[in-house]
């Protein structure tokens, strides 16, 4: 059959025909044609005006305008079964392998051309349908198709599997989700529809997503989607996820908020640079130098990260203390080092501990266990017998700690007499305190309850008790860590070595200096502070009295003492530090973030579980002090908790005074939302 050119300048009545309606190729007949406008009748029986150009450029078979309406009717019909025949035996995309390089565009029948040596209407017409239909592949052009090269097929058929995708999520995720929340309220398990294991997995991994705020802005658009007609309530993802079972009852989304890796799965990923480390020590391993130190702990601890020995100097005191240095052998800006930087510091929550090292390294290599040669950062602090700061002289030495202690065998050996080391380090350690309560320190002391879990998931039980404190272990510590971090940031500025301060340069009026203890005087001492800063300048610590305060004593456990681990230890051996006071504040920037979101899963997660505790035992009084009664807010803080609830004046009485007793009660608990309710107050 000869070939016919595609639609010329006119088309006549008796023209078989077709347009785009609906996204859709649509037959038609054309009855009239006037300048260019015509009148037709589709194969759906309708009659309508239709401009000329808007035809697709196909057109034929030419029959006789005085066929019937039946005649028509069956022409159309015939034409569009053939079309369709024809349609469903092409392979576009064969087809656009064979034009894809030839050329930019063509006109339908040099595709045609390509497929078949004779072609006459309907082979034409049906081409056409399937390149139009071939979205990926084709661009529609009238009257030419563009062919898409083979960068864009990938990306538009990676988008069109996405937009399916999408769909189907949509689609399957707006049944599941209704059923999960009506599960939900009415305490029953789901009834969860059939789903394929990848709308699943979708749909779960949305979730979480949703629970830890960090979905993408596409699966941001399917959450609003598959959550429209389901209430607006506070964690709405948790509580779905956990109907569902893919997460547990008292799952900790603080942790997903703030993208950290609970225990130490996250180090397998870095074996291979952990053991480039271990390499690196036990190749530059030494004799120690120190032998004497030992160490103060909760008897738990496996991060040891500081130790001291202390001698009478003269007068006063020589007091050495030793930290450990995971920074010996570590590899700054390696993918380690950053996903440590991420982690920011270690967590210690009722579940347990997290650590920020891997802990192979931060409580295992480089712990300053008992007996274990260990890199260290040693500084001598040379101190007059009032515990005066005369001289500071940090070096980095190999250390072999004698003994790992916890604060109870050293509080019962100073006690009772039996240690005169730590009976000296006791005397330093209470005039280091006399002398910065002079400087205007203010010191809280107050009960520290322990959180203890038992049984998972929505079986895990909650006690709460106090701990008994060791005041005199615990003294030397807290005086010792102080001094070091507040010494080493003096010498630091002496030396011009740029670290990171932890600032507080404020005015504290004289009745915010001393130590408090009752819970009245703690809140009215805590509201003249402002919280520390992060910088470089090294400025006053107002809340410890101190004039300078680089936290450099737990390069374990914290990025920043690490940071400035690696800047004191850089500076002593070349004599310079490893970064500058610039690249300090850019660096800064980030790790404030990170302190934040992390810090907040720390401050956090133990008042959850003190809640869980508190709803267990709603109607039970506990013990409550008043601590605030301005504005019309009273608050009251349990002591033996830790926890404080506000409540209206008028339901405590009618005069009311800071360290009143009363004992209360609680209408409403919620641990997750942290809504805690007074039910009732009875004064003491």
């Amino acid at each position: 059959m000869a070939k016919t050119t595609p639609l010329g300048p006119t088309v006549r009545p008796g023209t078989v025909v077709e347009f785009m309606h609906g996204d859709q190729p649509q037959l038609a007949w054309v009855l009239e044609e006037s300048s260019g406008k015509l009148r037709l009748l589709t194969i759906n029986k309708r009659e309508m005006k239709l401009p000329a150009a808007r035809l697709l450029p196909w057109h034929g078979p030419v029959l006789s305008a005085d066929a019937s309406r039946q005649d028509i009717q069956n022409i159309l019909n015939e034409r569009q079964e053939a079309r369709g025949e024809i349609q469903a035996g092409l392979d576009v995309m064969e087809l656009w392998e064979l034009s894809q390089g030839e050329v930019e565009s063509a006109p339908l029948n040099w595709f045609a051309d390509l497929l078949w040596e004779e072609w006459d209407e309907d082979r034409l017409a049906a081409l056409g349908r399937a390149m139009l239909q071939a979205k990926t592949h084709f661009k529609f052009r009238p009257p030419v198709f563009e062919i898409w090269p083979a960068e864009k097929v990938e990306q538009k058929l990676r988008q069109q599997a996405e937009e399916k995708e999408r769909e189907a999520i949509t689609s399957a995720g707006q049944i599941l989700l209704k059923d999960l929340w009506d599960a939900h309220n009415q305490g029953r398990k789901p009834r969860l529809p059939d789903l394929d294991p990848e709308l699943a997995d979708g749909l779960e991994r949305i979730l979480k997503g949703k629970v830890g705020e960090t979905l993408d802005e596409t699966d941001r658009k399917i959450w609003t989607a598959i959550s429209k007609g389901l209430p607006d309530v506070p964690h709405l993802a948790l509580l779905l996820a956990q109907a569902w079972g893919v997460l547990p009852a008292h799952h900790n989304y603080r942790l997903d908020e703030a993208e950290y890796a609970w225990d130490d799965a996250w180090s397998q990923s870095f074996s291979s640079e952990i053991k480039e480390i271990e390499k690196g020590f036990s190749n530059q391993a030494q004799t120690p130098e120190i032998e004497d130190a030992v160490s103060i702990d909760a008897s738990t601890t496996r991060d040891i990260d500081d130790a001291f020995r202390i001698e009478k100097h003269g007068t006063g005191y020589r007091l050495s203390i030793v930290l450990a240095r995971p920074e010996a052998h570590w590899t700054f800006g390696s993918a380690l080092d950053k996903a440590v930087l991420h982690r920011a510091t270690s967590l210690y929550l009722p579940e347990g501990t997290s650590h920020m090292m891997p802990e192979r390294l931060g409580t295992g290599l480089y712990s300053l266990l008992a007996g274990e040669a260990r890199p260290a950062l040693v500084t001598d602090f040379f101190l007059a017998a009032d515990g005066a700061l005369e001289k500071v002289e940090p070096r980095t030495a190999w250390v072999r700690v004698k003994a790992n202690t916890t604060y109870e065998d050293a509080d019962r050996a100073i006690r009772e007499r039996s240690d005169e080391s730590l009976m000296l380090a006791h005397d330093l350690a209470t005039h280091l305190l006399e002398r910065r309560l002079a400087s205007g320190a203010c010191v809280i002391r107050k009960p520290e309850p322990v959180v203890t879990l038992t049984g998972s998931g929505a079986q895990t039980s909650v006690n709460i008790d106090l701990k008994t404190p060791s005041p005199l272990s615990e003294l030397i510590i807290s005086e010792f860590m102080i001094l070091a971090n507040s010494g080493l940031a003096l010498w630091a500025r002496d030396n011009g070595v740029p670290l990171l301060h932890r600032t507080q340069d404020i005015a504290l009026p004289q009745e915010a200096a001393g130590i408090f203890t009752e819970p009245a005087e703690i809140l009215r001492s805590v509201k003249l502070l402002l919280p520390p800063t992060l910088e470089t300048a090294p400025k006053r610590h107002a809340a410890l009295g101190v004039s300078a305060y680089a936290p450099i004593t737990s390069p374990l456990r914290r990025y920043t003492d690490f940071i400035n681990m690696a800047q004191v230890c850089a500076f002593l051996a070349s004599g310079e530090p490893r970064l500058d006071r610039d690249e300090l504040d850019q660096l800064i920037t980030h790790l404030n973030m990170r302190i934040q979101a992390v810090g907040a899963v720390q401050r956090f997660r133990p008042r959850y579980w003190k809640l869980v505790y508190l709803a267990k035992r709603r109607r039970e009084f506990q013990p409550a002090v008043l601590v605030d009664e301005a504005g019309p807010m009273a608050t009251l803080a349990m002591p033996h908790l830790q926890v404080n609830v506000r409540a209206p004046k008028k339901m405590l009485g009618d005069k009311l005074y800071p360290g009143q007793r009363f004992q209360i009660n609680f209408s409403r608990i919620d641990p997750l939302t942290n809504e805690i309710r007074l039910g009732e107050a009875l004064e003491e």
